[in-house]
C-alpha cells in the first residue's frame, strides 16, 4: 500500500466535515477505487495555519520519514492575515521543498492544490473584507505557487474556478458560513484525480 502526506491548513483537514469528506480522504479512496492502492493519509493539519505555522509543526513533528505521495495546499490564511505575496512566496517555496523531500526527493509525486476563494461564501459579510480585493489577493497568492511549482517540476491543480462557481451555494458549505462541504471537497477531488492517477501511476 502506498503511503500518503496531507500537508495544509482547514481546507486539508477538512472543517467542519466528517473525516470521510476530506479532500484528501476522498481523493484516496477514489484512488484505491480504481485499483492504486494508496493508503487514507496522514494528515498534518490545522484551521487557521499560515505557511510559517504550517513549517514549525513540521519542524515538531519530525522525522516525518518518507512518504510515496505528498500533498500541500495552503495560504489562505497568510492572504487573509493581510500578509505579502512576497513573504508567501519564500515560505511557500521553501514547504514545496520539503513536501518533495517528504516524497523522497520525487517532485513527480508531490500534487499542489490551489487556494480556494472565500470572499464568495457568506462568511466574507462578517469581516471588513470586499469579494473583490479578496480576489485579487487570492490570484496573485495562487501565481506565486504555481510559479513555484513550474519551477520544480511539481503537479499544480487549479480548484480555484470552482470554488469561485458554486462556493456561495449552501450545500457547498459547512455550516459556519465559510470551509468547503464534503460536497465542494468531492468537486476539488475530482479536479486532482486525474493529476493524482497520473503521479502515482508513472
Amino acid at each position: 500500500m502506498l503511503t500518503y502526506l496531507a500537508l495544509g491548513d482547514s481546507y486539508t483537514i477538512g472543517e467542519g466535515v466528517a473525516e470521510a469528506g476530506r479532500w484528501p480522504v476522498q481523493l484516496a479512496a477514489a484512488l484505491r477505487a480504481e485499483g492504486i492502492g494508496l493508503a487514507p493519509p496522514r494528515i498534518v493539519a490545522t484551521t487557521g495555519w499560515t505557511t510559517d505555522e504550517l513549517t514549525a509543526a513540521l519542524d515538531a513533528a519530525e522525522p516525518l520519514g518518507s512518504w510515496d505521495f505528498v500533498s500541500l495546499l495552503i495560504g489562505v490564511n497568510n492572504q487573509y492575515r493581510g500578509r505579502s505575496v512576497a513573504d508567501y512566496r519564500g515560505q511557500f517555496e521553501a514547504l514545496l521543498r520539503r513536501a518533495i523531500g517528504y516524497a523522497g526527493g520525487r517532485a513527480d509525486r508531490v500534487l499542489v492544490l490551489s487556494i480556494p476563494d472565500w470572499g464568495v461564501t457568506p462568511f466574507v459579510r462578517t469581516t471588513p473584507a470586499r469579494p473583490e480585493t479578496v480576489a485579487t489577493g487570492i490570484d496573485a497568492y495562487n501565481a506565486a505557487a504555481e510559479a513555484a511549482c513550474a519551477a520544480h517540476g511539481v503537479a499544480y491543480v487549479d480548484i480555484t474556478p470552482v470554488s469561485r462557481e458554486r462556493g456561495a451555494e449552501p450545500a457547498m458549505l459547512a455550516e459556519d458560513g465559510l470551509h468547503p462541504s464534503a460536497a465542494m471537497y468531492a468537486l476539488w477531488t475530482a479536479r486532482a484525480l486525474p493529476q493524482a492517477r497520473r503521479l502515482l501511476r508513472g
